[in-house]
């Protein structure tokens, strides 16, 4: 499952990211988003999520959303 189905306030472990993009996947694993990393969906809204991950809380699109899967 990704984060756009993911539940609010519920623990996660990020199993992998699917993108073929290198340059979002560096911009993910600058943000800590990497396989085997907890994160937490805050809330959805619109356009994505609000995520927490390594003590930082990120606004992140749908399309960053689809390819983190948990």
């Amino acid at each position: 499952m990704n984060l756009d189905a993911a539940l609010e306030g519920k623990e996660y472990i990020i199993q992998r990211i699917e993108t073929d993009d290198e340059e979002l996947n560096a911009f993910l694993f600058s943000l800590g988003c990497y396989s085997g990393e907890p994160i937490v969906v805050i809330s959805h809204h619109k356009g994505g999520c609000i995520v927490s991950v390594k003590d930082g809380r990120y606004n992140i699109d749908s399309q960053l959303a689809e390819a983190i899967i948990v």
